[in-house]
C-alpha cells in the first residue's frame, strides 16, 4: 500500500532516551524542560520574535482570533483545510470567502476589497500547500482598512519568501505539527507573532488564563502541549533539511514524468523568491471525471492519493453560501499524490505510469 503521506519517525533509540529523562523527572506537562527547549529551538529556526508552542494548529487559529478579540466578519479563503473556516465560526465570527487565484490557489487579493464592510475585522489567509500568498498585496489592503492579517501557515514550515521565513509575515502566523506534516510533534501547533502585547495575551490564553497559581489574567483554555510531544519534535527537527531535500527530489521526479506536452496536468505556481518546502504534490486535471478515473485506477493498485482540498469550504453546511467559482472548480479537479520521506523512486514511477495510462485512455 502507498498512502498519500506517511509520518517521519526518528530512530526509536533517540526518542527512548528522552522518555527515560521524562520518567526520571516525572515532569509530563505544564511547560516542562523539553517543551521549553523545543519552543526555543523552533523560535530560532523560524527567526520569530515570539513563538508559542500549542497542542495543535486549530487551537492556534482560535487563540489568534480570541487574542485580538476579533468580531463580525473575517475575510478568508474557501480553498483550505476545514479548520481555517471552522475556527472562525467557532469563535462566533462570520467567514466571508474571497475567491482564489487560479495559478497559486491562494486567496486572490483582487477579490478582497469589495468584500470589506464595517463589520470586517481581519483577513485570514492560507499559504496553500506551503505556497506563499501575495503578502505584499494583503498587507497593503490590511493597512488601508486597518485590519489584522492572520496566516494559516500549517503547510509552510521551512518556507522562506524573500529570504525571510514565511511565518514572520502578517500580524500572526499559525503552524500545525500534526503527524502528517513534514515537521511534526505527533500532535502540535504554534502561534507566531512579532507583537509583544499579543504574545502576552496568547501565552495566558493557552494556559487557562493563569497568572501564577492563584490569580488569572483573564479567560483562557487548555492549549498546552506535553513533554512527550516535545520529545518527538526534538528528535524530528534535526532531520528537517534532509526531509525537505528528499521531498524535493521526489517532486522533481514527478515533474519529469508527469508534466509536458504529452499530458494536460498542471501544477500550482510557486512565486519567485520562494525557498519552498515541498509539503505536498498537488496536480490539477482537466476535469473531475478524469480525476476520479485516475484516483480509482490508483486505488485499484493500492495507491491512495487524496482530494486535498475538497470540497470548497464555501459548500459546508454551517456557512452562508457565497459565489467562489474558481475555488469550486479547482477543488473538484485537484488531487494530492503520495509524497513522504520513505517513498521510493520506483513507487513514484509506478504511480506516474498508471496516471499516464489513464490520461492516454481518456484523451
Amino acid at each position: 500500500m502507498i498512502p498519500v503521506t506517511k509520518s517521519f519517525l526518528p530512530p526509536v533509540e533517540k526518542y527512548s532516551r528522552y522518555l527515560k529523562g521524562i520518567w526520571k523527572s516525572a515532569h509530563l506537562t505544564n511547560n516542562g524542560p523539553l517543551l521549553m527547549e523545543l519552543e526555543e529551538k523552533l523560535k530560532k529556526y523560524c527567526e520569530a520574535k515570539h513563538f508559542i508552542f500549542l497542542n495543535n494548529g486549530t487551537s492556534a487559529l482560535q487563540l489568534a482570533i480570541k487574542g485580538w478579540e476579533l468580531k463580525g466578519e473575517i475575510i478568508t479563503t474557501p480553498f483550505s483545510y476545514i479548520a481555517t473556516t471552522s475556527s472562525i465560526v467557532w469563535e462566533n465570527c462570520q467567514p466571508v470567502f474571497a475567491d482564489i487565484d487560479s495559478s497559486t490557489l491562494n486567496i486572490n487579493p483582487a477579490k478582497i476589497e469589495k468584500l470589506i464592510t464595517k463589520k470586517t475585522s481581519a483577513i485570514l489567509a492560507t499559504h496553500v500547500y506551503g505556497i506563499p500568498c501575495n503578502v505584499e498585496a494583503l498587507e497593503k489592503i490590511a493597512k488601508k482598512h486597518k485590519l489584522k492579517v492572520i496566516y494559516d501557515s500549517a503547510h509552510a514550515f521551512g518556507v522562506k519568501y524573500k529570504d525571510k521565513p514565511l511565518v514572520n509575515y502578517g500580524d500572526a502566523s499559525t503552524l500545525s505539527f500534526h503527524a502528517t506534516k513534514l515537521f511534526h510533534t505527533v500532535e502540535g501547533g504554534a502561534l507566531i507573532t512579532n507583537d509583544e502585547n499579543a504574545a502576552h495575551r496568547f501565552s495566558y490564553l493557552r494556559n487557562f488564563g493563569h497568572k501564577g497559581q492563584e490569580d488569572f489574567w483573564g479567560l483562557g483554555i487548555n492549549a498546552k502541549n506535553s513533554e512527550f510531544h516535545a520529545a518527538m519534535g526534538l528528535c524530528v527537527l534535526p532531520h528537517v533539511a534532509d526531509i525537505i531535500k528528499k521531498r524535493k527530489e521526489l517532486s522533481t521526479l514527478y515533474d519529469k514524468l508527469l508534466l509536458g506536452k504529452e499530458t494536460t496536468i498542471r501544477r500550482p505556481v510557486v512565486p519567485a523568491n520562494t525557498e519552498y518546502n515541498y509539503a505536498y504534490y498537488p496536480v490539477i486535471f482537466e476535469s473531475e471525471k478524469i480525476l476520479l478515473s485516475v484516483r480509482d485506477s490508483l486505488n485499484a493498485d493500492f495507491i491512495y492519493p487524496r482530494r486535498y482540498f475538497y470540497p470548497s469550504l464555501s459548500t459546508v453546511n454551517y456557512v452562508k453560501k457565497q459565489p467562489v467559482p474558481v475555488s469550486e472548480d479547482i477543488s473538484s479537479r485537484v488531487l494530492c499524490l503520495p509524497l513522504y520521506y520513505e517513498l521510493e523512486t520506483e513507487q513514484v514511477k509506478r504511480i506516474c505510469k498508471i496516471i499516464r495510462h489513464v490520461l492516454r485512455f481518456k484523451s
